[in-house]
């Protein structure tokens, strides 16, 4: 039986929902993970099937005598964390969905009354770099997800930044449009933004340029293993994303004063040369505090996410005042 105090984590995204329990020292308990599909054409009550699936799995293994102290939730956005609702761009069906009272409800059902806390998915990944992984020490953080999506959250003086609505930290859309090789950084449409960071270097967008220029590989881990066998427009393709991930990180540097940023998601394993690209938009910035930003992968697992949401319960004291207030 585990003695620590465990919070319920959910985190909710466009292919998938996961719930586990996680301890006060960031460990997920063992046998706790469930996840459940999501998607672009799931219906509101396929997501709340998946949604209400996990959270009871999850709760069924909850060791007797052990202590759920509350529910952290990390959901793609945009969100509206005073209300509690949500609407992830890539889930269509979900449109300021009330999903914190939705878990809620579901908890309650199942006889435990705890707070729910709701955050975007980037504000708690941010949260678990800070707790138990790369950015431990550091009080001024942006944790980026380089993935289907990009995603980010914000730390600044130790306290996490959320805005109004609990959507600071989009710096996936960001526009970047500065210029490399001579091409104007513009990718493909991400929701009528060509210039968004997202548009230029999540995975998928990646690997369309790619394709654009001659690749006939269809992944990002295809688009990697030519990476590594010298292929010359996987070359280019990661080279342009890098840099592209670079300039705005520059950008939000020069705007919030960063010492760290950690990134992680799948397409940021591409290879160990897509940071280097990024960190040699960096070092040639012409403001010295710019340049001191270091980037640096992510220290967790895919694990991350959950933790994260737990963080929003175990370090609730790092969050703005509850937005309920």
């Amino acid at each position: 039986m585990s003695a620590s105090p465990l919070a319920l984590a959910v985190d909710f995204g466009g292919t998938k929902v996961e719930a586990a329990l996680v301890d006060a020292d960031g460990v997920l308990l063992g046998g706790s993970r469930h996840r459940r599909p999501t998607g672009r054409t799931a219906t509101v009550a396929d997501l709340e099937s998946s949604v209400g699936g996990v959270v009871r799995d999850a709760l069924a293994g909850l060791p007797e005598g052990a202590t759920i102290v509350g529910v952290g939730i990390g959901c793609a956005g945009p969100i509206d964390r005073k209300h509690g609702l949500v609407s992830p761009l890539n889930v269509p069906d979900w449109r300021d969905y009330p999903l914190r009272d939705f878990i809620g409800s579901v908890v309650t059902s199942l006889g435990l009354d705890v707070p729910v806390t709701l955050e975007m998915d980037g504000v708690a990944i941010t949260m678990a770099e800070h707790w138990v992984g790369a950015a431990q020490g550091v009080d001024n953080v942006m944790g980026m997800v380089i993935s289907t999506g990009i995603g980010g959250g914000l730390i600044v003086d130790g306290r996490v930044i959320t805005g109004p609505t609990g959507n600071a930290g989009h710096i996936g859309h960001v526009e970047v449009g500065a210029t490399f090789a001579g091409e104007a950084l513009r990718g493909e449409d991400t929701f009528g933004a060509p210039y968004a960071l997202e548009a230029i270097a999540s995975g998928p967008h990646t690997v369309a340029w790619a394709r654009r220029q001659g690749f006939t590989g269809t992944t990002g881990e295809e688009l990697a293993a030519a990476y590594a066998s010298g292929d010359e427009v996987a070359v280019a393709a990661i080279t342009r994303t890098g840099r592209a991930v670079g300039h705005a990180i520059a950008s939000a540097t020069a705007l919030l004063d960063l010492e760290l940023v950690a990134i992680g998601g799948g397409f940021s394993h591409s290879t160990p040369d897509l940071f280097a690209h990024m960190r040699e938009v960096i070092e040639a910035h012409y403001f010295p505090f710019v340049r001191k930003v270091r980037i640096v992968p992510s220290a967790l697992s895919s694990e991350g996410p959950l933790i994260g949401a737990a963080a929003l319960i175990h370090r609730s004291a790092l969050l703005p005042t509850n937005p309920r207030d």
